[in-house]
């Protein structure tokens, strides 16, 4: 098993360190892929500003300041009268200015005293205004919400558009994480700690932090000069162990999107979802760690067909194995303690019970060990594991679900039973990422099985033939109807019975 790096010390530490240990603070199914790309470019802009991106001084040490800007969130988000304003006084622009400043003047959240006045020399036609604004938050990143005013969050077209998530009650913030769930912080670090770092900092840096982009200039426009952040600096950030093959496929695979020069930002919808696949990866590899299970971590995935077939019930059991894994490993950390020299050491003591707790304190950080009721060390060590896989299945065990269907790799569709079972977006995001220019078929689904432990056709599903577990035939169909779908959607081109293409449309060159 490999070394894990020490727990830092002096952070908002959790009431016990079960979770974080084996996968790092954190990962936290609340927080979706794309505010977990949002936190990240926080940390990224923090500490590029600083001059040091992707750079760390020494492990787990990272500290960086997340901007709140109040002005922009209040225009684009908590400003419900702007409209009504603009009817009322429709035929005299300065009465629209001059009602709708002293409204937002009133009634701004989260700053104990605001001056609106600036944007009319700025903007100085209201309608240009109202126009903008509409613009903006027609970029809202996942719109379609009932999140908080304050914990909506537009394209990040530069680093005038990044900014924290936060609570608001009344003239006072505070932020409580529950958006911003420190999975950003994870990926930062993981990105920091990948091969190509260099690489992917000089895309982000002319796409994002230079902040270039007349819709980030745009964005500018509507805040003030003069506001400044004044905050905490946020720390924390724990990431278990300094090298991995996960955050170089990562990279890679960032470096992949990249290399296909998609316009403007189109790159970004695919970079969430091969994001979200990697994490889902890293969360399933580490825990066979814990579970000392060496095999490949396989996804069954289906191709949907009309009809219910084999291929389906594998892909529904394959989920169903990965989703309790993570359970297992919390289950499986804890109990570990039970055969180690440490315990049997204990059980020779002369006062058992306190020397359990003293060990169980210093392993796992147990701040509730008060409200034991335990008296024997076996008690208390199977009250503390009842407590352990409570409070995993709050969050990080529900983080496979969440994510699989938010990245489009999960699916009910056409089942009462969650399945792998990918999207058209999902599928052309593994094109992108894999496929330089073309790449016949069969090469390509080995090359899914080979990186993320995809089984789609007979080849891959060889494993499962010598288990007794499906037949070839279902899985050759099942490749079939994986090509069919690639050739209406323009990523696949067939120049013989014998000869089928899958093909990157951002690099397409004639087939020879």
């Amino acid at each position: 098993m490999m070394e894990r790096l020490a727990r830092p010390n002096g952070i908002d530490s959790p009431r016990m360190w079960v979770d974080e240990a084996i996968w790092g603070h954190r990962l936290y199914d609340e927080q979706t892929p794309w505010l977990c790309m949002m936190e990240f470019l926080n940390v990224l802009q923090s500490e590029y500003k600083d001059g040091r991106a992707f750079q760390e001084i020494s492990y787990n040490t990272l500290r960086y300041a997340a901007h709140s800007r109040m002005y922009l969130r209040n225009i684009l988000f908590n400003n419900p009268q702007m409209q009504i304003i603009e009817n009322d006084f429709s035929n005299d622009n300065n009465a629209q200015w001059r009602k709708w400043i002293e409204v937002m003047n009133e009634n701004r959240g989260g700053m104990t005293s605001a001056d609106f006045s600036y944007l009319k020399k700025c903007i100085p036609d209201f309608k240009d205004f109202v126009d903008i604004v509409k613009f903006l938050q027609s970029t809202t990143i996942e719109g379609e919400n009932n999140k908080r005013w304050s914990s909506q969050f537009i394209f990040p077209y530069g680093p005038d558009c990044l900014y924290e998530d936060l609570r608001v009650t009344g003239t006072n913030i505070s932020n409580d994480r529950r958006f911003f769930g420190r999975t950003g912080e994870l990926l930062y670090l993981m990105i920091s700690r990948s091969n190509r770092k260099k690489e992917i900092l000089v895309y982000l840096k002319e796409k994002i932090l230079d902040g270039k982009s007349p819709f980030n200039k745009l964005v500018s426009k509507l805040q003030p000069k003069d506001e400044h952040f004044e905050g905490n600096r946020r720390e924390g950030g724990y990431l278990p162990f300094e090298k991995l093959p996960e955050y170089d496929l990562l990279s890679e695979d960032w470096i992949n999107l990249f290399n296909c020069k998609m316009p403007n930002f189109d790159v970004f919808p695919y970079l969430i979802n091969i994001t979200g696949l990697h994490l889902l990866i890293y969360l399933l590899n580490r825990s066979k760690e814990i579970l000392r299970d060496s095999k490949k971590t396989t996804f069954v995935l289906e191709i949907i067909s009309p009809q219910k077939t084999i291929v389906r019930d594998l892909a529904s059991d394959s989920y169903t194995e990965n989703n309790n894994r993570s359970k297992q490993a919390v289950e499986e950390y804890v109990l570990c303690l039970k055969n180690s020299d440490a315990w049997k050491q204990i059980e020779l003591s002369d006062d058992a019970y306190e020397a359990a707790k003293g060990l169980i304190e210093k392993e796992f950080n147990w701040k509730d060990m008060d409200k034991t009721n335990s008296t024997t060390p076996d008690a208390l060590l199977k009250e503390f594991s009842k407590s352990v896989a409570t409070r995993h299945k709050q969050h990080v065990q529900n983080f496979h679900r969440v994510w699989g269907k938010e990245i489009g790799l999960v699916s009910k569709r056409s089942s009462r039973r969650l399945r792998y079972a990918p999207t058209d977006t999902f599928l052309k995001t593994l094109v992108l990422s894999n496929v330089e220019s073309k790449m016949e078929f069969q090469e390509f689904l080995e090359c899914l099985y080979e990186k993320y432990g995809f089984i789609i056709g007979d080849r891959q599903a060889g494993m499962l033939f010598k288990e007794g577990d499906a037949d070839q035939e279902p899985f050759s169909e099942n490749a079939i109807r994986l090509e069919e779908r690639l050739s209406s959607m323009g990523l696949l081109k067939r120049l013989s019975d014998a000869c089928a293409y899958v093909e990157n449309p951002y690099k397409e060159e004639d087939i020879r």
